[in-house]
């Protein structure tokens, strides 16, 4: 099993930044991805970014250029750092983790999300 705790939501004003955190703890060795998902009320849940162990990344259309998956494999945590916020991107965030690549990824594991709100 894998335990993921997230971080770091909030409010914030439009082109506002925020970094959202994920730690990971349990059968790490068991999960070679870990991603960000996001849902807004009555629309369907999205992959918002996703990061292999080997550092490659993928990321919804929406948000290219504006957020950043990263990780940092000797505290087992993975960040987002989300910046250019606008209203659309008002969500609650779920960390994941689990199996595949940046094209075929399949999480297992999920936190228990955390609510990112943007005021316009």
């Amino acid at each position: 099993q894998v335990q993921l705790v997230e971080s770091g939501g909030g409010l914030v004003q439009a082109g506002g930044s925020l970094r959202l955190s994920c730690a990971a703890s349990g059968s790490i060795a068991s999960i070679n991805a870990m991603g960000w998902s996001r849902q807004a009320p009555g629309i369907q849940r999205e992959l918002v970014a996703i990061i292999t162990n080997g550092g490659s990344t993928n990321y919804l259309g929406s948000v290219k250029g504006r957020f950043t998956i990263s990780r940092d494999n000797a505290k087992n945590t993975v960040y987002l750092q989300m910046n250019g916020l606008q209203p659309e991107d008002t969500a609650v965030y779920y960390c994941n983790a689990g199996d595949g690549n940046t094209y075929a990824y399949y999480p297992n594991y999920w936190g228990q999300g955390t609510q990112v709100t943007v005021s316009s």
